[in-house]
């Protein structure tokens, strides 16, 4: 049965999940909170039903320091690589009172159809396990960060931690083991300031009946057009000031 009512409560969470980047640090979060969070991310889709991720709750102001040490180390890295990319302020994950560490593990690759003889169809079969490994964990995140949003808090997401150099900095700094690895950090609470809703697509940018519709195909000049004309605009700016 349709259920317009409870569509329009999701929706609504869904429209004012809205990123935050520094937080009020004398916030604390009820371990009730935590809890309603993830009991959110658990309940997320998984190929194979694998549910390939763990969460680590993140606490010790030590340790949140030592986060955003490595990530404003790895944002002037970037800069000095001349990549120019617009770079965020990492220092608010010293002070986010709520922090989740998010944890994959991609062993259960073999949950999936491969052969495991590094034959090329046992490759090109390993190559879309990890896709759905990632597309559950991804799943399973989002869930946590609609919960959070859902509560009333400010959320952040913060990826560009799959290169070895981070998996050889964080893990030993959450105690992850070797064979897991750390996908993702979860940051959230009340914003120091009000956040702003990004722009979005329109749907009718991002919609087709039956087949794509080109009309709205970009092609890759229009795409390298976007990242040096329009990008940074609407990355870290509100939606109702762009020109």
């Amino acid at each position: 049965m349709t259920n317009l009512s409870t569509y329009e409560t999701f929706i609504d969470v869904c429209r004012t999940r809205l990123t935050s980047r520094a937080f009020d640090p004398a916030q604390e979060i009820p371990r009730e909170h935590f809890d309603l969070i993830l009991e959110a991310a658990r309940h997320g889709p998984s190929g194979a039903n694998a549910q390939p991720w763990h969460y680590i709750i993140v606490t010790d102001a030590a340790k949140k320091k030592s986060l955003a040490d490595y990530f404003v180390a790895e944002a002037t890295a970037r800069a000095k690589s001349k990549m120019k990319f617009p770079t965020p302020n990492y220092r608010g994950l010293e002070t986010a009172p709520g922090l989740i560490v998010v944890v994959a593990d991609f062993r259960y690759i073999n949950a999936f159809p491969v052969l495991n003889d590094d034959s090329d169809l046992d490759k090109m079969y390993k190559e879309n396990a990890m896709r759905i490994l990632l597309q559950s964990v991804a799943a399973s995140t989002m869930s946590a960060h609609l919960a959070a949003s859902a509560l009333g808090y400010g959320v952040w997401w913060v990826t560009a931690i799959g290169q070895e150099a981070a998996q050889n900095s964080l893990k030993p700094l959450f105690g992850v083991p070797d064979d897991l690895s750390v996908i993702d950090i979860m940051a959230f609470g009340a914003p120091l300031k009000a956040p702003y809703k990004r722009w979005k697509k329109s749907l009718d940018e991002i919609r087709s009946w039956d087949s794509f519709n080109m009309d709205v195909y970009v092609d890759q000049a229009g795409i390298e057009k976007w990242i040096k004309e329009d990008r940074h605009k609407v990355m870290y700016r509100d939606e109702s000031k762009i020109d």
